[in-house]
Parts: C-alpha cells; structure tokens; sequence
C-alpha cells in the first residue's frame, strides 16, 4: 500500500515573523482595547482611545500638577490638554512609538497609577488616522506627528511661552473603526466619573465644564433613578471611598474603581464590598438575615486606590488583585475591616437610617419567600425549556473562557418565525445568539417581580441571560431588540425595555441594551447594491445609482433574506443604544409609556418610526 503524502505547508524560516509594535497592535487590537465597535457602545474602542489618553492628564492631577484638563472632540478628531509637568522633551516621541516606555515603571512617581504597562498611547498611536504629541516643558516645546504609527513629521525643540503639560491630538483609524461616532453621552458620563473620583479637578469638555465637591456621594445623586429609602450613606478613609443606600428598584446596582479606572465587571475589590456590607449589617442587627435580602435594591459605589493593580484584562474592566500592594494586606480584609468600623459606627449614629434598612431587610425576605415555590416550579420549566432549545438558538462562547469572546457576544431578541429564522442563519454562531418571542411580551408595568416568574417568555428570557442573581455571570455582553420598524415593532420594544428597567434596571444603565437598525429600502442596478436606513439615504443612493434603480422597501425583518441579514448583523452592524435620562425617575418614565392611555405615549410611538407617518398614523393612534 502507497503511503498517503502528507500535503506541504511551507513551514520553513521565512514562516516566522517578527512584527514591530504598531504592526503588532494593529494586527491584534483586541488584546489592547478590546472589541473595536462603532462607538454604539460604552466599551467600544474608540472610548479605550479616549481613556488611555485622559488617563495619563489625570495621573498628572493625582501626583499634583495641574488643576485642569482640557477635551474636545469634533467630527471625530479629539483633542486633550493637560496642563502637568509635560512629557520630558528628549522622550516625547519613546514615550508614544515605542512599546513598555513610559514614567510610570518608576513606583516612587506613579504610586498608584492605572496605566502601568507602557502601552496607552502606543495603541492610540498605532490605531489613529493621525496622531499628534505636544509637550510643553520649561518654555520649550516639541512636537511630533504620525499616521497609523508611522512617524510623519518631528519637530525640533523650540522656545514656547505657553503653561506645562501634553497636548495629544488623533483622529481613530476608520479603516478599523467603521463608521465611528462619539457617543457624546457616553463621553460625558466617563468625565464625570473622573471627576467624581478625583475632588477638585476641573474638565472642560467642549462646551460643558465637570466638576465634583462630594465625589462618590455626587456620583450616585446623580445616576440615582429611583426613590432612596433612606440618606446617601459616605464612608472615606485612606485609599478608599464609599457610598450607598437602599432603594425601591430591584436587584442590585454598583459603581466600582480602581485607581480611577472604573471597573465595571467588579472585580475583587467589589466582591470585597458586597460580602463586608452582609456580614456588618448582621452583627449590627444580631441577626443572620440572608444575603440576598440585604443586598436587594442596594444602590453604591465604591473606590479604592492600590500599588501596581492586576486586571484580569488589557481594558481593565475587572480587579484580580488580591493585595493592597505587592505582599500588602489583603484587599478582602481591607474592605471588610474599613466597613465594619466606618458602617457599624455610621448606624450607631443613626438610628433613623438603620431601622429604614431593617424595615427593608424584613420586605424582602417577605418578598422572597412568597415567590420561592413560584421560583422553583419556574425554573425548573426554564430548564426543561432550553434542553429542547425551543426559544433560544445560543452561541458557541460560552464554551470558550476568553476575556475578549464574552466581551463581544450578543443575543437578538426578535419577534415571529420569518425574523428569528433569518437572524439564526445569518448570525455568526460562536459570538451570536437568538431568543424567539411569540407575539408581544406581557405589560408588566407595576407588577411584582412574581411575574418575571409566573410568564414563561419573562423567564426564560432571565434565564437565557443568567441576571437572576445580578449581572456578575451575565451571558452577552450586547442584549440588541431586534424588531419590525412598524407600530408592532415599536410596542414590542417598549414592552421588552419595560421589562428590563422594571426588574434589571443596571442592564440598560450599564449600556448592555441596544436596538437594532435594519435598513428601510434596497436600492440596486446590475452593478451595485446599497441599503439605506432612511428616505434621505434613500435619495442619495439613487442620485448615486443613475437612472431607473430597483427600489425595495423591507416592511419588516421577516422580507430579508438570510444572505442580506448577514450584512448588517455582521461587522458593519448598526445599532441604537438605549440610554437614560437623568432626569427622571424609571418610575416615572414608565408611567408615562406604559402606564394609562395617553396622547403623549400616540405621538412618542408615531415620532419615533422610521416610515412615513402617512402609512401608520392611524394604526398607531388605535394600537397605543
């Protein structure tokens, strides 16, 4: 018998390369700033750009140069001046090309600085369109240019009469992140954040200025969407900073940071927190309440500051730390012993506040026990449910432990066969999964979270995304309402978001809730296709076409065809993510969606479809 030639695949010396460092960022970006994304969400990559340069400003601050800094950012080019001690002059161009350099390996200066890896503004460098450094030191200056990490132009030194610090100019590489847009919500809330963390510091971003007297306190008055029970309870001492009250929302909600870095997936100075504030209140009440009971509707923030931090990732959305500094006290320890002083003496202090604690300790248990058979009946149905797979079409990662692949998975939830098929053969199986909806959710507007058990959508919707015990093992990252661009459509999203602020309000206020936009019309000739999701691009595409191009109006997801659905579920995805306003309560915004029949509820459905009001007005006027 002829033995079987195994095939050739030139692995030879010229197989093995060695990349320089932009090539290397630019090759793998991921394992820099996570996923790239369009700026639609808080964790996209052009908000890490951002980061990685306010970061070094506010370092600056925090060693004590420089009261201000100013940001601004026009039609996606940013600007950010600090006004610190300036880059050394002789190391301004290692300092942004040249990966692992930088002051902060140097402990003495940068005790406890977030960016300790020497690669920040490599990457920014390595992924922008354009890049400009700046240092003003001492009355003279330098600067340096590039593109993409290629150096474009370097200045020599010269004399300069301007205030000290670095001034960082780019522009992100659109050829990595397609269609980009700052999210100027999104910016807003990062610098406030800065400044709740940092007392005294001044950003002035574009026409607005941000500033905080009472930090973390500020921070939670601010994002606070619900009634408190009881006053804002802040706890300060060396290296930490606390703040939390028990509200009338379900679930629980956290703010944590690490040297400024806000992290939000916790991490162990967050788990820290949570265990301190069950075992304290339990000794205070000499009582073994459960742990769930006393953390339901907590509302907080925590801060802390540590020498040389370990995240369990390059964007540093987790703490893995598990000491103070290296061979220090343990950070759990730390916690629990600063809040078991701090807390204890708190509610010793205030007797009004720590019976309204009890008082909702006692309403909860109450809660929980009532619904605890209804619990496990449900379930055990949800179980029984995806072992048939009936609703949920899920995806591969969560068979994959990496960092980056949970960052990046997503769950469609779509309405009728026609949709929820086209979705599941378009998708991309290991990142992407599909909840079917059969006919509009449940009104579950002032109901009791009873219900989120009793209705066998709500359920298994909770299951499918694991938030039964809060968002620390949430299964997708991106939860994406994939729905008709008719007055159905727009009611099913309202019933679902209804659902999510009703019962798992951080959800949509840690930026996980997006919707889906699908384009409204095909416009094509024998050599191109363009989709459009408006009349106006509509317009253009057929100024662009020339003569007589077919036109196709999609009237719902179900009329494209699975080879379409690819494109625009894909790299080039758009979506619209749902964010709060600050100025009500949840409650009060839900009453007015989805409470009684209103005139302001018609006209916000009817303003907020994307077709002609001619074709749905009175649908809609019937159907609000």
């Amino acid at each position: 018998m002829t033995e079987k030639k195994k095939p050739e695949h030139g692995y030879t010396e010229e197989s093995i390369r060695s990349l320089d460092w932009k090539e290397h960022i630019r090759t793998r970006p991921g394992m820099y700033i996570g996923k790239l994304g369009d700026g639609s969400s808080r964790d996209d990559g052009i908000y890490v750009l951002l980061k990685e340069v306010i970061d070094n400003a506010i370092d600056e601050y925090v060693m004590g140069y420089g009261k201000s800094i100013d940001i601004t950012i026009h039609d996606g080019r940013v600007n950010v001046r600090d006004y610190g001690r300036g880059i050394p002059l002789g190391k301004v161009l290692e300092c942004v090309s040249k990966i692992n350099t930088g002051g902060k390996y140097d402990s003495k200066a940068f005790q406890k600085s977030v960016g300790l890896n020497g690669v920040g503004t490599k990457a920014v460098n390595a992924l922008s369109d354009w890049f400009r450094v700046q240092s003003i030191r001492e009355k003279r200056t330098k600067v340096a240019e590039f593109q993409k990490g290629n150096i474009l132009k370097e200045e020599k030194e010269k004399p300069c009469d301007e205030k000290n610090g670095t001034l960082i100019s780019f522009q992100p590489d659109s050829s990595v992140f397609r269609n980009f847009r700052f999210n100027q919500e999104y910016v807003s809330n990062m610098l406030w954040n800065y400044v709740f963390l940092n007392k005294g510091l001044i950003i002035r971003f574009n026409e607005e200025e941000f500033y905080s007297e009472n930090g973390l306190k500020d921070l939670l008055e601010k994002n606070l969407s619900d009634e408190p029970l009881y006053p804002l309870i802040h706890l300060k001492g060396d290296d930490i900073e606390t703040a939390f009250t028990h509200t009338t929302a379900y679930g629980e909600e956290y703010y944590s940071f690490v040297n400024g870095q806000h992290t939000t997936q916790g991490g162990t100075h967050q788990a820290a927190f949570r265990e301190a504030i069950v075992k304290t209140i339990r000794e205070f009440f000499k009582k073994e309440y459960d742990a769930g009971d006393i953390r339901t509707s907590v509302f907080a923030a925590i801060s802390v500051r540590v020498q040389e931090p370990v995240f369990e990732s390059q964007t540093k959305t987790k703490l893995g730390s598990l000491t103070r500094e290296p061979n220090g006290l343990a950070i759990r320890t730390w916690v629990n012993d600063f809040i078991k002083t701090e807390l204890d003496n708190y509610l010793h202090r205030h007797p009004d506040t720590a019976k309204a604690i009890e008082q909702k300790i006692v309403q909860s248990e109450k809660e929980r026990k009532e619904i605890a058979g209804i619990k496990k009946l449900a379930n055990e149905r949800a179980r029984k449910a995806n072992l048939h797979n009936k609703k949920l079409r899920d995806c591969r990662v969560h068979f994959n432990t990496r960092h980056i692949d949970r960052q990046m998975s997503t769950l469609f939830i779509t309405e009728g066969d026609s949709a929820s098929g086209s979705i599941t053969k378009a998708r991309d199986i290991n990142t992407q999964a599909v909840f079917s909806l059969k006919g509009k959710p449940l009104n579950c507007f002032s109901m009791s979270k009873k219900v989120v058990y009793e209705n066998e959508e709500f359920n298994l919707l909770q299951n499918a995304l694991n938030i039964e015990e809060g968002l620390e093992e949430l299964r997708y990252n991106r939860i994406v309402i994939a729905t008709d661009a008719d007055v159905d459509g727009m009611h099913i999203r309202l019933l679902l978001m209804t659902f999510f602020l009703q019962f798992f309000p951080e959800l949509v206020k840690q930026g996980h809730v997006h919707i889906l936009q699908t384009p409204l019309f095909r416009v094509r000739n024998k050599k191109e296709t363009i989709y459009c999701y408006s009349d106006r691009e509509r317009v253009n595409a057929i100024q662009k076409l020339g003569p007589r191009p077919e036109i196709t109006r999609f009237k719902g997801l179900g009329e494209i065809s699975p080879d379409e659905f690819f494109h625009f579920i894909g790299r080039d995805i758009r979506l619209e993510p749902v964010n709060l306003s600050q100025e009500e309560t949840i409650h009060n915004l839900l009453e007015y969606y989805m409470g009684k029949n209103s005139p302001e509820r018609q006209e916000f459905i009817i303003r907020n479809l994307r077709m002609e009001k001619d074709e749905v007005t009175e649908k809609a006027v019937q159907q609000a």
